[in-house]
């Protein structure tokens, strides 16, 4: 997972996560919050789509990379 599909997510550090264990109310938890319940989609669904966008850079730079050392000379041209 990326950044863009995990920021809906608490994201914690080792000693975090190890205070969590003896936090037995809970108290240690912080979520991103957002003012309003259609603000909040919006940016899953904006960070869904950047996510998807990403994946298909990635992909599309790897096949690139996968043609050129097939030595195929067309790659990129006309």
């Amino acid at each position: 997972m990326n950044l863009h599909s995990t920021s809906l997510f608490a994201s914690t550090s080792f000693l975090e996560g190890l205070a969590r264990v003896l936090d037995i109310g809970g108290t240690l938890n912080v979520y991103n919050t957002s003012l309003t319940e259609r603000q909040a989609d919006f940016w899953a669904l904006y960070n869904d789509w950047r996510a998807v966008g990403q994946d298909i850079r990635d992909v599309a730079s790897e096949e690139h990379q996968r043609l050129l050392h097939e030595g195929d000379g067309n790659v990129g041209r006309g």
